[in-house]
């Protein structure tokens, strides 16, 4: 009989492909009894997490730990500091992310211990997070919205993960929601009269033209940097990190769902609705070998999933005050939707998209979309 002492917890750096292999597939087995649980694919995890094939690690340095005991993995978790991320020169912020653990207050304190250590050895006063790895990748913990699962390249957490936390002095930070809307719902019709009118002298809209497509990308990168640049934690997209993503995509994006808007000749906005890969892959355990290129390609081309979600958009300053510009991304997505619409998708989700940002929201709101799910940056002081 087992006399219930448990045995001490052990912290061990990730340094081998065993131990980053372990790191992935942690929280599959944490959240196996989790319906909303979608595995992410391994292989894509591997690619994000190592070095070699995530240009995030040219301008970060990172590190990743696992909280073991008794011979079983509890818990993970990564810090990372980001040479590109907005930070005050007298007061440096690190970030954690990646945190996932048993419902254990010590397994979190001594995770979040180790992580804030690193960071306030390399000049931290201040510890904010999960972004997983970049605010420009997976942030946030999920805090509402636990019901339904994450669509592609959103996470999922469950319930006490926050309140796990906060009780080791986490707050709030920011919050961002995730918007989501059926594709039957139109816009205000006085938004969609004008939209419908037909483009303002000037004004072409387009698809993505996938035989120039490093050129688009191109673009689509310079829009983004330039669109968010007044975002709260902004740090810019390297091209190399954009080119990476669309290489990562390119086998599932659908040139259908994204659209460039250009005012006078020049590129001046765009909006990405993707393919929801997780509604593709929810039965694939992670893996894709041997048949799960087929299964995935296959529901992605011929069935077809019936979600989307919308990751990307933006216009650039310059034109964000015109009266042309204002009404560039209503266009862009009544562009967008139409063609989603036609191929038989269902419903779309807008995401992330920050509390503050009240321009965002109104064209979320005004588009059909409400609030279904809350993520929760945190912030802690390092003493």
């Amino acid at each position: 009989m087992s006399s219930g002492v448990r045995g001490p917890l052990i912290i061990t750096e990730v340094a081998s492909k065993a131990e980053l292999a372990r790191f992935i597939r942690l929280p599959m087995r944490l959240n196996a009894s989790d319906p909303a649980w979608i595995a992410p694919l391994i292989s894509e995890r591997q690619a994000a997490l190592t070095p070699k094939s995530n240009p995030f690690f040219d301008h970060a340095e990172v590190q990743m730990w696992i909280a073991s005991r008794d011979g079983r993995d509890v818990g993970r978790i990564s810090a990372q500091i980001d040479a590109l991320s907005p930070t005050d020169p007298q007061a440096p912020a690190g970030n954690f992310g990646m945190i996932a653990a048993e419902d254990d207050a010590e397994v979190f304190a001594k995770l979040l211990e180790t992580a804030e250590a690193w960071l306030k050895a390399r000049g931290c006063v201040s510890a904010v997070g999960p972004f997983n790895l970049s605010i420009n990748e997976e942030v946030g913990l999920l805090v509402d919205g636990f019901d339904t699962p994450p669509m592609v390249m959103m996470g999922h957490d469950p319930a006490y993960a926050g309140p796990q936390i906060e009780a080791q002095g986490y707050v709030k930070a920011k919050d961002i929601y995730a918007y989501l809307s059926k594709m039957s719902d139109d816009m205000p019709e006085a938004v969609l009269r004008r939209v419908r009118r037909g483009a303002a002298p000037g004004v072409t809209l387009r698809m993505l033209d996938m035989k120039r497509y490093d050129a688009e990308v191109a673009a689509l990168t310079d829009i983004l940097n330039d669109a968010w640049s007044g975002n709260w934690g902004f740090t810019p997209t390297t091209e190399a990190e954009t080119r990476q993503l669309a290489k990562a995509l390119r086998a599932v994006i659908d040139h259908r769902m994204v659209w460039f808007a250009e005012i006078d000749g020049e590129t001046a906005g765009f909006v990405a609705a993707l393919p929801n890969l997780n509604e593709a892959i929810a039965d694939l355990d992670g893996k894709l070998a041997p048949f799960g290129w087929a299964k995935l390609l296959w529901r992605l081309k011929v069935r077809r999933v019936k979600s989307i979600r919308v990751p990307l958009m933006g216009v650039k300053r310059k034109f964000a005050g015109t009266l042309r510009g204002q009404l560039l991304p209503f266009q862009l997505i009544d562009a967008a939707g139409g063609e989603a619409r036609k191929l038989g998708y269902e419903q779309c989700e807008m995401s992330w998209i920050l509390e503050d940002n009240l321009a965002m929201r109104n064209i979320c709101e005004r588009a059909g979309g409400r609030v279904y799910k809350t993520y929760r940056i945190y912030e802690k002081a390092l003493a």
